[in-house]
């Protein structure tokens, strides 16, 4: 288990190294592959915007490694780019030596596009050398080589980045321009690709500065052994010291080169067949094919396994956060014994609702005339100290009644209607007024002079009361409706 970077790339082992970082074979935890990760080793200002510089980058052609993303954690800053395992030029030389001048052809036409295209964004490369060109392993197939490593490159006319009376490159890959303190510019990239392809059709690295010297003394040499005139003529175009004379645009030398390739001869059947290996190594412990074989604390959540439903169905709860804890340190694919997977507990699906049938409306049934109300008994004393669970102020408790034969009321024109007791009894009671005396009819007084008519209005409105007979069973029972409901209000 390697460690994490920034919660989502986990750097499993070195596999090179750059000119501003050290590059690592990564896990990327959210394309689920394994990546080419150039951590920065330097933590100055100088370092850090060269590193800017090359992770802006983003270039899209097949024969260029570039950027593809990068990422930032406390003091470290990656960027990461494709995984390119068949080595360099610099493995394929030292197994095989000299390449075949139509080997050597192919590789250059497809450094030169990639260079046209990386020249086409008004990048300068400055450091082409066959260390920096990669190899996908392709077998005895044809071969796909990637141009990488833009740690020192700039875009034209950009401020540099190097003191005065510095040169930042390779030492024997430089054009003689830059070694006089030039301007970088484009024609200094192909110098180096002439001396890259000098380096596959002899085996070895060329002496830049002898060649130099004899392209200025006697001009342009005789092609090596080996090399066919017309390759050659292409090479030597690539490697004069005049960038005047120099081709000025890696298309104007790709176009020399196919013209070159049709005037080769053909290859010779006894030519010894090249392949390409896996120049990578196996895995370290830890790892598969797959990716690691245990899941890192690092990761962040989201990035897990089987955990995209879990995490689009919204925040976890604390029984799946225990549940993805637990799964940490298990190999992938078996399932932690005694608890649930994560899919288990975040990537169910629940059933679709069921459709509640349409309530059938229920008839209103129709109030029955409610009956006569029964005597109740005689309520509980209940002590005026005594705290009541009702009003803030308790009515005093009613005097005792004197003790009176039960008698069954006569029904009174309105006891028919139902009895409205439920607003009496719930709120604050109050108590009944005490027995009026029946005022007698009053006798006739004869009206004062002018005031007839308003004493004739007077003597028709007033009536004479019920009779004696029916106020007291009215009064009893208004009585024994006071005691219910004060015993009601009691047991509160």
């Amino acid at each position: 288990m390697g460690e994490v970077f920034a919660g989502r790339y986990e750097l499993a082992d070195p596999i090179g190294r750059g000119g501003v970082g050290a590059v690592w074979r990564a896990w990327d935890h959210r394309r689920r592959r394994y990546v080419a990760a150039k951590v920065l080793q330097q933590r100055d200002a100088h370092s850090l915007l060269r590193f800017v510089r090359e992770q802006a980058l983003r270039i899209d052609h097949p024969h260029v490694l570039a950027p593809a993303s990068w990422a930032a954690d406390d003091d470290k800053v990656l960027f990461t780019m494709d995984l390119v395992a068949g080595g360099s030029l610099v493995h394929l030389v030292g197994d095989y030596g000299p390449l075949p001048p139509a080997y050597v052809c192919t590789l250059l036409d497809q450094l030169l596009s990639g260079l046209a295209a990386v020249h086409a964004e008004g990048v300068i490369h400055r450091d082409i050398k066959p260390a920096n060109l990669l190899l996908e392993a392709t077998g005895t197939g044809r071969p796909r080589l990637r141009l990488s490593d833009f740690g020192i490159a700039m875009r034209l006319g950009e401020p540099r980045l190097t003191e005065t009376n510095l040169v930042v490159g390779t030492p024997g890959y430089l054009a003689p321009e830059q070694l006089l303190g030039a301007e970088p510019d484009f024609p200094a990239d192909l110098f180096a690709v002439g001396l890259v392809a000098l380096y596959l059709l002899e085996g070895a690295k060329p002496d830049a500065k002898a060649l130099v010297e004899y392209f200025a003394e006697h001009g342009t040499p005789g092609p090596p052994k080996g090399v066919p005139e017309p390759l050659w003529q292409v090479v030597a175009g690539l490697l004069q010291p005049d960038p005047a004379a120099r081709f000025r645009t890696a298309t104007g030398a790709r176009k020399a080169l196919a013209s070159a390739v049709e005037l080769l001869p053909e290859p010779d059947l006894d030519d010894e067949l090249i392949e390409i290996f896996d120049q990578l190594g196996p895995l370290p412990s830890g790892f598969g094919p797959d990716g690691p074989l245990t899941l890192a604390s690092g990761v962040a959540r989201e990035l897990l396994p089987d955990t995209d439903t879990a995490s689009a169905a919204g925040p976890a709860s604390p029984a799946d956060t225990a549940g993805a804890a637990g799964d940490h340190g298990h190999v992938r694919g078996d399932a932690p014994t005694g608890t649930g997977s994560l899919s288990d507990t975040g990537s169910f699906r629940l059933p679709p609702p069921l459709e509640s049938p349409t309530p059938t409306p229920t008839p209103t049934p129709t109030p029955l005339p409610a009956p006569a109300p029964a005597p109740a008994p005689d309520p509980p004393y209940v002590s005026p100290h005594t705290p009541l669970h009702g009003p803030a102020d308790p009515l005093p408790p009613p005097p005792p009644l004197p003790p009176q034969p039960r008698l069954q009321p006569q029904p009174a024109p309105w006891a028919a209607e139902p009895s409205v007791t439920a607003s009496y009894t719930a709120r604050n009671p109050q108590p009944a007024p005490p027995p009026q005396p029946v005022p007698s009819p009053p006798r006739p007084v004869p009206s004062a002079p002018g005031h007839g008519r308003r004493g004739r209005r007077a003597r028709r409105e007033r009536r004479p009361g019920p009779p004696a007979k029916a106020v007291i069973p009215i009064l009893l029972l208004a009585l024994a409706c006071y005691a219910v409901g004060f015993w009601a209000l009691a047991r509160v």
